[in-house]
């Protein structure tokens, strides 16, 4: 271990100080370690010694190596530790210290080289009955052991008899159900160790769930105490919890390396508590790192970056470290712009060489299906292969962004994100000017802010105003609140209806602070009809004292932002233009984040934070610095969206080869290359009928249509059903699969509607075959650009004349073939 150790990447990021002693060694004694320090140092330890005040005061120790290189190592379990006097205290080989008696003295740690750090230590408080607080104290106990879990007393109905708030979030209700249900039965303060939930908890009485309550733990004895005092609440003067932090924040690690990290509480009193041993730890990457249930973060094989989440009643914080491969990045292609500022600087960061910036043929092909949907038609693919201009790359970026494709491929997007869809027939009418208002604002490039807010204050009818449409789909207030949520803002909000967001800070308080901007939504039917039967109810703000009703606390929730302070909103001012200023300030930490991730997910098959609608502090972006900068960009361009896409789309990142070097393979989330994606539904869809030079025919949309117009999703044809086209059920991108399936791959190689269409007598295949003047390996080569926007291999070339020049075969049938294979290749039905 310590051989490994003296080779790992330095800490970029020191993030407390320590007590500590130069080392004491002779220089050829130490080579490598120039000084050890003891951490954490918080900010009430006396005089910056370790301090415990209670018999159950534990504190999570570490010790860091400064190497002379400028390196920082983790030493804590490579390290002899000595207490001074040995009665004061105790420290486990894992660096947890145990207070043994009152009194001060000094804490040393020495390693096998004989370098040593000293800090002071003093201990206090033993032989004191600290009352114990049932919330700080006694409710983590059931979150670290399960016991409040939605799989087990944490449920709804409880487990048996038995009901615990889930994840601790509900205290009070916590402390009913174990002091006052089934007749006090549970607790018996005159025999703690007989009480049902120690017996039970420690499996010395069946219990479905085990034994997780160990006789001879912490969480045993602090339970026997807190019964033996007769079971307190806590004072309403005891201090509260305000957040957690971890110690270290961030690090730089090496591949197979260990690294033990602190998680200290901090309390609205200002006193702080290490409960490391309490906390709950999960890695959002369980390929690169696992994390033991003592905080202890070991890497893996693969570089990158991961991050460790610790959860705490109700707190999240979070561990980074960054996993270098330690490659020559001096080949890196140059930086165009801040995309690859960030992303080529986070790669030399890690050691990851990009790959190679993509030829002109990959480039255009895969430029015309994110920007537009379409494939490249031969012509223009050789006309951009042939043309010398240095700038041809950005002058297609420009001339794709100026298409009525353009606004095609992204009207389709955000209509089936904003539910635009027919419920009943008498829909369609709706369906389509709201489809149609969408397209507009695309190709005329309306900025985003006020796209959002013309959706969220939408009034009136959809005849006068066709985001009224989207009232018509988002019906209810909690509707209405995890859709603006979880599409506008990034945050997956639908935890909070009913408990604390188990993963984020979110409460039932900031979901119904939410649900009041929605709370004063009128809807009548249109002046003058009695009979509504077909007629579309008119939106209207319904003057009066927005407010809505936590069903748990019974408070009136005002107004209020995700994280912002409660609004103060006149009754006749309607609470969702209020919603929409707060949302399109430019320090808005979610609005321009999440739109431009929403986007840089749609061009690289990954978002910056991936899932690219559940953006939190426990699922931290893979680089912070590139998502900062993009809706930095964003806002200062006035929330054009035409100007983001122009920026992604010349950057060399997005313009990087997607084929792997000897060191970038198992990157997947550093963007060192291109991530192949397959085409999309719609997008596939529209590309055979190219290929096969045929014409789309759908119910609903005149012949030769792109599919990318298709306003009635339900009567889509089946290609687009198996290949994952949503139908504008929820607003999550994930109701789109990209994913592979069988059927998918027997629809293409085999069924009636792909056969046919290559088969067509008015096909590109038959019309190739009736051109006899032409050389076949002219044709040839057309194909080839058709599906792939480049001119055959040569071994291609020569196994596809080879193919047409056979004998005894009617020519049509040859190109039907090569048509087949062209189509039911990956090269073609991905974008890559």
């Amino acid at each position: 271990m310590a051989k490994r150790q003296l080779h790992a990447i330095a800490v970029i990021l020191l993030l407390c100080s320590a007590f500590s002693l130069p080392a004491q060694a002779e220089p050829e004694q130490s080579l490598t370690i120039a000084e050890l320090r003891i951490n954490p140092v918080l900010t009430d330890d006396v005089n910056g010694a370790v301090t415990l005040r209670s018999a159950d005061d534990r504190k999570q120790l570490t010790v860091v190596g400064m190497m002379r290189d400028g390196k920082e190592i983790d030493y804590t379990r490579n390290v002899e530790w000595v207490v001074q006097p040995e009665d004061l205290a105790r420290v486990t080989s894992t660096g947890m210290i145990v207070p043994r008696t009152n009194g001060s003295g000094t804490l040393l740690v020495k390693t096998s080289l004989g370098v040593q750090a000293t800090r002071p230590l003093v201990v206090s408080g033993l032989g004191e009955d600290h009352p114990i607080n049932f919330p700080n104290q006694i409710v983590p106990i059931f979150s670290k052991l399960g016991c409040n879990g939605g799989g087990c007393h944490g449920k709804a109905s409880g487990q048996n008899g038995f009901r615990l708030s889930l994840l601790g979030f509900y205290p009070e209700d916590d402390y009913e159900f174990l002091v006052y249900e089934s007749r006090g039965r549970r607790l018996f303060p005159n025999a703690p160790g007989s009480s049902l939930l120690m017996t039970k908890g420690s499996g010395m009485v069946p219990h479905g769930g085990g034994g997780p309550l160990k006789l001879d733990s912490d969480e045993y004895r602090l339970l026997y105490r807190w019964i033996e005092q007769g079971m307190p609440y806590g004072s309403a003067n005891d201090p509260v919890l305000t957040g957690i932090q971890c110690f270290p924040e961030q690090r730089i690690l090496d591949t197979n390396v260990e690294q033990q990290i602190a998680i200290i509480a901090t309390y609205s009193d200002g006193h702080t508590e290490d409960v490391t041993r309490m906390a709950l730890f999960e890695p959002n990457a369980a390929e690169m790192a696992e994390v033991t249930p003592t905080g202890l973060v070991k890497t893996a094989q693969l570089s990158g970056e991961v991050a460790i989440m610790a959860r705490y009643q109700g707190y999240v914080a979070t561990f980074r470290a960054t996993i270098p491969l330690g490659a020559d990045t001096q080949g890196m292609p140059p930086s165009k712009n801040v995309i690859d500022e960030a992303v080529f600087g986070k790669l030399k960061e890690l050691g990851i060489p990009a790959s190679a910036v993509a030829d002109d043929a990959t480039f255009l092909r895969r430029v015309y299906i994110d920007v537009t949907g379409n494939l490249p038609s031969a012509e223009e693919a050789q006309a951009f292969l042939v043309d010398t201009n240095p700038n041809k790359r950005a002058q297609v970026i420009d001339q794709l962004l100026d298409s009525t494709e353009y606004a095609d491929l992204f009207a389709n997007k955000w209509s089936l994100l904003l539910r635009n869809k027919k419920q009943r027939n008498e829909d369609m009418t709706g369906v389509y000017a709201f489809y149609q208002w969408v397209w507009n604002n695309i190709y005329e490039n309306k900025p985003y802010d006020q796209m959002a807010t013309q959706v969220l204050t939408a009034s009136g009818s959809i005849d006068e105003n066709p985001p009224v449409a989207w009232y018509r789909s988002v019906t209810d207030t909690e509707s209405l609140v995890e859709d603006t949520s979880q599409l506008f803002l990034g945050v997956r909000i639908q935890c909070a209806r009913c408990h604390h967001h188990p993963f984020e800070e979110w409460s039932q308080d900031d979901y119904y602070g939410m649900a009041a901007f929605f709370s004063r939504i009128g809807k009548k039917n249109p002046a003058g009809n009695i009979n509504t039967k077909g007629q579309e109810k008119r939106v209207f703000h319904n003057d009066g004292v927005a407010t809505a009703v936590n069903p748990k606390s019974k408070q009136q929730m005002k107004p209020c932002g995700l994280g912002g302070e409660p609004l103060e909103i006149a009754p006749e001012q309607d609470p969702r233009a209020e919603l929409a200023r707060w949302m399109a300030d430019p320090q808005n930490p979610f609005f321009a984040k999440t739109l431009v991730n929403r986007y840089w997910k749609h061009f690289f098959g990954r978002g910056i934070v991936d899932p690219e609608d559940d953006m939190r502090a426990t699922n931290p972006p893979a680089n912070p610095e590139l998502l900062d900068k993009l809706a930095e960009s964003f806002v200062q361009s006035g929330y054009d969206l035409k100007q983001l896409v122009r920026l992604i789309c010349n950057s060399n990142t997005y313009q990087l080869s997607a084929l792997p070097n000897d060191y970038n393979l198992k990157d997947k989330q550093n963007f060192s290359r291109y991530y192949p994606k397959r085409m999309s539904a719609e997008v596939l869809y529209d590309a055979l009928h190219q290929v096969t030079g045929t014409e789309p025919r759908m119910n609903g949309l005149p012949p030769g249509e792109s599919a990318l117009k298709l306003r009635d999703v339900s009567n889509a044809p089946y290609f687009l059903k198996v290949f994952g086209q949503p139908q504008g059920e929820t607003a999550c991108e994930c109701e789109r699969s990209d994913d592979a399936s069988l059927a998918q791959s027997l629809h293409l190689l085999n069924s009636q509607d792909v056969q046919s269409k290559i088969a067509d007598g008015k096909g590109r295949a038959a019309q190739l075959a009736a051109e006899t003047a032409r050389p076949h390996q002219e044709k040839i080569s057309e194909l080839y650009l058709w599906a792939y926007s480049r001119p055959p291999r040569e071994e291609e070339l020569n196994a596809a004349l080879a193919y047409v020049n056979r004998e005894g075969v009617e020519a049509k049938i040859s190109y039907e073939d090569v048509t087949w294979a062209l189509i039911n290749s990956k090269e073609f039905m991905f974008n890559h």
